[in-house]
């Protein structure tokens, strides 16, 4: 896929949106004692929109993204996906989570992994390897197909399991740093792939990451959370269309500007009381 092409005709998913008010999450941690992961959080996805969440280790980010999937049910507030997707079963249903480590099975080659998710669902091997088959061209993985994850590069296996993300076919993507443990050469190979990606595959996207420049890259909105207990404390709009290509979005001045308000922001929060 080359960096620029138009994009398909929308998905006819994406009119599915995310709507998250007044949510708070709290757990037990050591001895008993009160944890509160996010609280008073709001936030509005618009369908097929793509959205970056950025803050501090720790404040919140991941569980976000199960809040929504339906993996964790909030304390207060409400969530929603889509007009009636207050229900877990819905969230569920219409959700695709990606976490931080790619998760692909040593013994499966790559299309046995990207596979798996439509195994899941009750669908036989045979059937579910061939419909992830022309992703691997698409997504420039042809001819690794029977390679074994032990034989994939780091970026490689990413693309496996975006693909495996992928063909459940939900109309919301969630991506948990999907590039945290790749070198720095190998993830702005990957950011500029991920972009054109979502261009042929288009979906309504939240993103979490700990890098600021990948969000704005990537993303329509980049919202700031706050340290533990995170709440959006600043909401940025990127005012340039998508897909971007990396080598001009990096010497950009407005998303330079962004970068400096996303930062400034940052550190407001941390200082906060």
């Amino acid at each position: 896929m080359k960096a620029g092409a138009p994009p398909r005709e929308p998905h006819a998913a994406t009119g599915t949106g995310v709507t998250l008010s007044g949510v708070a999450r709290r757990y037990r941690g050591r001895r008993g004692a009160a944890l509160t992961a996010v609280e008073d959080l709001d936030l509005v996805v618009g369908a097929g929109e793509a959205v970056g969440v950025v803050g501090p280790s720790g404040c919140g980010k991941s569980t976000l993204l199960e809040l929504v999937a339906g993996l964790q049910e909030p304390d207060a507030g409400t969530i929603a996906v889509g007009s009636n997707g207050s229900d877990t079963q819905q969230r569920l249903a219409a959700c695709a989570l990606m976490p931080q480590r790619d998760l692909l099975l040593p013994w499966r080659d790559a299309l046995g992994n990207a596979a798996l998710a439509l195994e899941a669902q009750g669908v036989r091997s045979s059937v579910a390897r061939e419909r992830a088959a022309p992703l691997f061209e698409r997504f420039g993985l042809a001819e690794f197909e029977r390679a074994r994850p032990a034989e994939l590069s780091g970026g490689m296996r990413q693309r496996v399991a975006f693909i495996r993300t992928l063909l459940p076919d939900r109309p919301v993507l969630l991506l948990d740093e999907p590039f945290a443990a790749l070198d720095a050469i190998t993830r702005a190979e990957m950011q500029q792939w991920l972009a054109d990606a979502l261009a042929t595959e288009p979906r309504t996207v939240v993103l979490v990451t700990h890098d600021v420049e990948e969000a704005l890259f990537l993303c329509d909105r980049v919202a700031v959370l706050s340290p533990r207990p995170g709440r959006v404390v600043a909401q940025l709009d990127v005012p340039l269309p998508r897909p971007r290509d990396r080598r001009s979005a990096i010497v950009d001045p407005e998303l330079a500007r962004l970068r400096a308000r996303a930062l400034a922001a940052l550190d407001a929060s941390e200082r906060r009381p």
